[in-house]
């Protein structure tokens, strides 16, 4: 993989496979559930009957442990087989169905499938060629009727761009979304710290109709 600057940086695969049992030092590792995926759930009803969700990129499955807990039927893959087999083995009992696959190239049966997609932190780390490919992959994921939960850091079009490593999502690449028949259903836009790039929440939803 290449940043923009055509350095070579470490695969996700490589990342996971250094950090080996000491999890925490994967960077973007928090063991715990997103926050905003947390508050997020809080304000809505608990599902009825066990609706698909998908993960994207799940890293080491706290974000699909969570969506699980509150009675979804949860999907969750990552383009990293090391991450995958840390999620079965912190979560023996689990019910998620966690499997290996790459955003660039998901299998068809996940086509307009999941009532809920939740993509945390993905677009940020992929280089920029990718990201058109990775948002029409993403969207073409939820079912109609069905909601995508986004979280992303935001930065402006001409900034200078980092060596590594999260790169700042442009809101043009996000107009991929509604490019790809979503519609913005509500925009959270903060910098928590003033030296920080703000980021975004938003959530997308197709509409129900053919």
């Amino acid at each position: 993989m290449r940043a923009a600057s055509g350095e070579e940086l470490p695969s996700f695969e490589e990342i996971y496979a250094w950090a080996g049992d000491d999890l925490a030092s994967v960077p973007w590792a928090r063991l715990a559930p997103h926050p905003l995926l947390v508050m997020w759930l809080n304000g809505r009803s608990a599902p009825a009957a066990q609706p698909p969700a998908l993960v994207v990129a799940c890293g080491l499955g706290d974000d699909a442990e969570e969506l699980a807990s509150r009675g979804y039927s949860v999907t969750a893959f990552d383009v990293s087989a090391t991450a995958i087999t840390q999620c079965r083995r912190r979560f023996p009992a689990s019910r998620v169905r966690y499997q290996v696959a790459d955003v660039l190239g998901l299998p068809d049966a996940m086509t307009r499938r999941f009532s809920l997609v939740a993509e945390i932190n993905t677009l940020q780390s992929l280089p920029r060629p990718d990201r058109p490919r990775a948002v029409a992959a993403i969207a073409g994921t939820v079912a109609p009727g069905g909601l995508l939960f986004v979280r992303c850091q935001a930065g402006g079009e001409g900034e200078p761009e980092a060596a590594e490593r999260p790169w700042p999502v442009w809101r043009s690449e996000l107009a991929g979304f509604t490019a790809a028949g979503l519609i913005q259903a509500d925009l959270i836009d903060q910098a928590p710290v003033p030296a920080q790039h703000p980021f975004l929440r938003l959530i997308y939803q197709r509409p129900a109709g053919p």
